[in-house]
C-alpha cells in the first residue's frame, strides 16, 4: 500500500478537495474561515497549500459566514456545499446558531471548529471551557444536539472513518444536516502515513428512494378515496429538483396546490393549480382548500406548525394525511400514511399507478379573489399620500422592479410573512426563505451566499432594521469580494413585527419599538451612512415612488447596493392568514390580555 506523509489538517483538505458531485463538481465548494489560535496553524496552512484545489474565503462573523455557506447549498438544492473552519472558544459557539439553522432547514455544512489539546499537556488552554465532572467536554460540545453527525478528532487516523461518514450524511437526501468535526489543535499538525487511495476522487450521487409496494398501493387508494384532496408542497420539492414532476402530476389529476414557504415557488404563481401560500401567512385561496380537504398530500413538507395553522387548518373531520417524504421521521408525523421516497420518483410513480383518476380541480374564483386581495395592498399610494410606505408597498414595488432572473429572499421579522403572502414567484429558486429556524441576521449573509451559488441571478435581499443591526457585517464581505446584491432595509424603528404579536395578545407595546423600550437618547440610526461606510453604495427613498426609481438606479451598480426606506411598523396584510398557537397568559391585570386569553381558549377548543 501506498502511503503519503502529511499533517492530519493536509489531509482532511486534501480529502475534501477530492469529493465531487454528480456532475463532477467539488461537493465543497470553498471554505469559509477565520482564524485563531485553534485552527491558524494546522487548518490554515492546509488551506494555503490547497488554494489552487478549493477556495478559502474570509468572513467578518463565524456566524454569518455560516450563513452564507448554509444559503449557498440551500439555493442549490443541496447539490453542494461549503465548509467553515474557526478557533476553539467563542468561534466555534458563534457557529452553533448557524447549525441549528443548517439543522432544522435539513442542509449541509461541513463545521471544522478547532478543539483543545488532545493531549492534554497545556490544560487549560486559552478558551477552554472546562467542566468540573467530564474531562471530555469542550465548547464543541454545544454542536451535539444541532449535527446530523459529529466527532471529535483526537487521532489523525479518525479523519480515515470520520470524513467518509461526514460526507454520507451531507449527500443523503433523508439524513442530510449540518456535521461537525472537532478538530483537537494538536491532532491538527500531527504527521501521519496516509493511504494514498484515500485521496483518491469520489462521486457522491444523490440517491432516489423509490417507494415500498405496499405503501404506494395504500397512497393510491387514499387518493382515489378522495373527493377533495389538496397538495402541500414543501421544500422537499425543490431539494428533489421535483417541479415538473410535482406540475405534471398537478396537471394530470387535477389536483390543487399550495405552498409551504420552503415549497414556495414550486410551481409558477399563476399557474391555475397553484392556490398559493398556506397556513398562518397563506392565501385566503390556499386555506379555505385546505379547510374543506378530505386527503392532504403533504410532499417534501416537515409540517410546520405555520404550515397548518398549528393543526387548526385542516378542519374537515374526515380528512387524512398522506406524506411524501424522503425521511421516515417526517412521513409519520401526526398519523399520516406515510410513502417513504424521492419526491420526483413517488410523484411519477403514483401517477402511472393512478392512470386516468381526477379530482374536481380548483373554483378560479378562489384565486382571483385572492389576487385581487393581494394587488390592493401591493398597488403604490396615491401621489398625495404622505403617510409612511407599508411593508405590502415595499415588496410591491420590489415586484415591479423585479426581472425573470431575481431571487428576492429574506429570513425573519415582518418581511417573511408578508413575502410568502404577496410575493409572485415566477420559476423554482425565484424565493429564498429560511423560516425554519427564522433566524435575524441570516439576510446579508445569505444574499452573498445565494449570489456565489448562482453568480447571474440577481439577488435582493428584505430585510428590517432589526435583523439589518443583528448582523450586517458580511456586506462588508461583500463589498472585499465585489459580489453584487441589493439589499433593501425597511425601517420601522424597531422589532415591528414582535411588537404587533405583543399587542394581539393583549400585551402593552414595550420593549420592541425602539422608542417603547429603555432609552436616555432617542435613537437615529443613519443606516444610509452605515452601509456607506463599509463601501456599498446606498441611498434612502423618501416615498415609494423614490423607491422604484432607487431600484431601477441598482442595476447598473457595479457592487452590493443598499436602499433605506422608512416603513410603518403596524398594518399587515388583514387577507388571508390563519390562526397560531401562541399562548397568553391565564392570568392578568391587563384587560386586554385577559380578553385576548378568552379568544385563545375559545380557538383551542374549536381546534380540538
Amino acid at each position: 500500500m501506498k502511503t503519503i506523509r502529511l499533517t492530519a489538517a493536509q489531509a482532511a483538505i486534501r480529502y475534501i478537495a477530492a469529493q465531487k458531485n454528480e456532475e463532477g463538481e467539488p461537493f465543497i465548494a470553498g471554505v469559509w474561515a477565520i482564524f485563531g489560535h485553534g485552527n491558524v496553524a494546522g487548518i490554515g496552512e492546509a488551506l494555503h497549500a490547497e488554494r489552487a484545489a478549493i477556495a478559502t474565503f474570509r468572513g467578518h462573523n463565524e456566524q454569518s459566514m455560516a450563513h452564507a455557506a448554509i444559503a449557498y447549498a440551500k439555493q442549490l438544492g443541496r447539490r453542494r456545499a461549503m465548509a467553515v473552519t474557526s478557533s476553539i472558544g467563542p468561534g466555534a459557539t458563534n457557529m452553533v446558531t448557524a447549525a441549528a439553522l443548517a439543522h432544522v432547514n435539513r442542509l449541509p455544512v461541513l463545521f471544522m471548529p478547532g478543539d483543545v489539546f488532545a493531549g492534554r499537556g497545556p490544560d487549560p488552554v486559552l478558551q477552554q471551557v472546562e467542566d468540573f465532572s467530564d474531562g471530555t467536554v469542550s465548547a464543541n460540545d454545544c454542536f451535539r444536539p444541532v449535527s446530523r453527525y459529529f466527532d471529535r478528532i483526537a487521532r489523525p487516523e479518525h479523519l480515515l472513518t470520520a470524513l467518509p461518514r461526514a460526507f454520507r450524511v451531507m449527500t443523503d437526501p433523508a439524513d442530510c444536516g449540518p456535521v461537525t468535526l472537532a478538530f483537537c489543535q494538536d491532532v491538527q499538525a500531527e504527521a501521519h502515513d496516509w493511504p494514498e487511495d484515500f485521496f483518491a476522487e469520489r462521486i457522491w450521487r444523490r440517491r432516489r428512494p423509490r417507494p415500498d409496494e405496499t405503501e404506494l398501493a395504500a397512497a393510491v387508494e387514499a387518493i382515489r378515496a378522495a373527493s377533495r384532496p389538496v397538495i402541500v408542497a414543501g421544500g422537499g420539492v425543490y431539494y428533489a429538483g421535483a417541479s415538473e414532476a410535482l406540475k405534471a402530476f398537478a396537471e394530470k389529476h387535477r389536483i390543487p396546490v399550495v405552498e409551504t414557504q420552503a415549497g414556495k415557488s414550486a410551481l409558477p404563481f399563476d399557474h391555475p393549480l397553484n392556490l398559493g401560500p398556506v397556513g398562518v401567512t397563506g392565501a385566503s385561496s390556499a386555506n379555505a382548500m385546505c379547510e374543506e380537504a378530505d386527503l392532504v398530500f403533504g410532499v417534501g413538507t416537515r409540517f410546520q406548525d405555520f404550515t397548518t395553522g398549528s393543526w387548526a387548518l385542516f378542519k374537515n373531520p374526515a380528512r387524512r394525511l398522506l406524506a411524501l417524504n424522503v425521511q421516515p421521521y417526517d412521513g409519520y408525523k401526526h398519523g399520516a400514511l406515510p410513502l417513504v421516497a424521492d419526491a420526483a420518483v413517488g410523484l411519477e410513480l403514483l401517477s402511472r399507478a393512478l392512470g386516468g383518476w381526477q379530482a374536481a380541480g380548483a373554483d378560479p374564483a378562489l384565486k382571483e379573489r385572492w389576487f385581487a386581495a393581494a394587488d390592493a395592498v401591493t398597488a403604490p399610494p396615491s401621489a398625495d399620500d404622505n403617510a409612511l410606505p407599508t411593508d405590502m408597498q415595499v415588496i410591491g414595488a420590489v415586484q415591479r422592479a423585479a426581472r425573470e432572473d431575481t431571487v428576492v429572499m429574506c429570513a425573519a421579522g415582518t418581511m417573511p410573512g408578508e413575502l410568502h403572502k404577496l410575493w409572485k414567484a415566477g420559476r423554482p429558486g425565484s424565493y429564498h426563505m429560511e423560516y425554519g429556524y427564522s433566524c435575524m441576521g441570516y439576510e446579508i449573509a445569505g444574499g452573498l451566499g445565494i449570489k456565489m451559488a448562482e453568480p447571474d441571478r440577481d439577488v435582493v435581499v428584505m430585510v428590517g432594521d432589526g435583523s439589518y443591526m443583528m448582523m450586517n457585517s458580511e456586506l462588508a464581505t461583500a463589498v472585499m469580494m465585489g459580489v453584487k446584491i441589493t439589499v433593501v432595509i425597511t425601517d420601522n424603528r424597531g422589532y415591528g413585527c414582535i411588537n404587533r404579536l405583543q399587542m394581539a395578545t393583549g400585551g402593552a407595546e414595550f420593549n420592541n419599538l425602539l422608542d417603547h423600550a429603555h432609552h436616555v437618547n432617542p435613537a437615529h440610526i443613519d443606516f444610509v451612512a452605515h452601509a456607506a461606510s463599509m463601501g456599498a453604495e446606498a441611498r434612502k427613498a423618501g416615498s415609494i415612488a423614490e423607491l422604484e426609481q432607487v431600484l431601477a438606479d441598482a442595476r447598473n451598480a457595479d457592487g452590493p447596493f443598499v436602499v433605506v426606506v422608512d416603513t410603518d411598523p403596524y398594518p399587515s396584510t388583514e387577507a388571508g392568514g390563519y390562526w397560531w398557537d401562541v399562548a397568553v397568559p391565564e392570568v392578568s391585570g391587563r384587560v386586554q390580555v385577559n380578553a385576548a386569553r378568552a379568544r385563545y381558549e375559545a380557538a383551542l377548543k374549536e381546534r380540538s
